[in-house]
């Protein structure tokens, strides 16, 4: 794969994600949180830039926390919001604040409801996931009702992939938005190595969108997909119009769909 401009920022609207869980780094759980949220944000304007899975101790979320949201206009974190003794997202994030964590009396409110509506004993492992940095505002579950919290630019949702996709249709309508970043796909049978120079080009081109080289193979030979990306759908046209001319200036055929 070759990334012409992998770093671009293609929007002044940044996001990061934290994927929480031993789960996650063992493999006994395969992560279907990052995949979604992309495509969420994506419609909405909203790049995100960077991802990364983490596991749950305290001081790597909080030097995570802490470095992200000084980069990013956004920082997701999934996981780590349960009942049980190695759920410490919510401690870690008010340490990563240098707040006190603090029984939000509305999410306590929220949870004594359900348990008691649903026959469900209560017990103080329950009761934690009413736990929040002081000063965080809270993110409706309508799933489960154990919500989740955001401080500041930090937003700390679910690890389950149901809990957590209410949460991020919850917050999305609340965060900045720009036009919607659009993509385009050019598919030809050129290997990368013969489009290389020319796609640097066309980079140079249109700075201010990403584009990329994604390999594969096909019974026939090479296939090879060539992808813009931005928030200006002209610019993204017009990009790809030239990836298509390339392909055909190197004597290779562009696969239609």
């Amino acid at each position: 794969m070759v990334m012409v401009n992998p770093d671009k920022d293609l929007s002044a609207i940044t996001a990061a994600l934290i994927l929480i869980g031993n789960e996650l780094l063992s493999g006994r759980t395969r992560d279907a949180n990052l995949n979604y949220l992309a495509q969420r944000l994506n419609e909405v304007g909203i790049s995100l830039v960077e991802a990364r899975v983490i596991p749950d101790v305290e001081e790597t979320i909080i030097s995570h926390v802490n470095e992200l949201r000084r980069r990013a206009t956004y920082v997701f974190t999934t996981g780590g919001i349960g009942p049980t003794h190695d759920d410490i997202t919510a401690e870690s994030v008010a340490k990563a604040f240098d707040v006190p964590l603090i029984r939000h009396p509305e999410a306590e409110r929220r949870l004594l409801q359900y348990f008691t509506t649903r026959g469900v004993e209560v017990n103080e492992a329950r009761l934690r996931m009413a736990n929040t940095p002081q000063g965080a505002e809270l993110i409706a579950n309508q799933i489960s009702v154990a919500p989740g919290f955001f401080i500041d630019n930090v937003y700390v949702m679910a690890g389950v992939p149901k809990v957590m996709q209410v949460m991020v249709d919850e917050i999305l309508p609340r965060l900045q938005h720009r036009a919607p970043i659009t993509s385009a796909t050019v598919v030809c049978d050129l290997p990368e190595g013969t489009v290389a120079m020319g796609l640097r080009e066309i980079q140079l081109k249109f700075a201010e969108l990403s584009i990329g080289s994604y390999p594969g193979r096909a019974n026939t030979g090479y296939r090879v997909s060539l992808v813009v990306r931005g928030a200006n759908s002209e610019r993204v046209t017009a990009a790809a119009a030239d990836i298509e001319s390339l392909v055909r200036d190197l004597g290779g055929h562009i696969e239609r769909d």
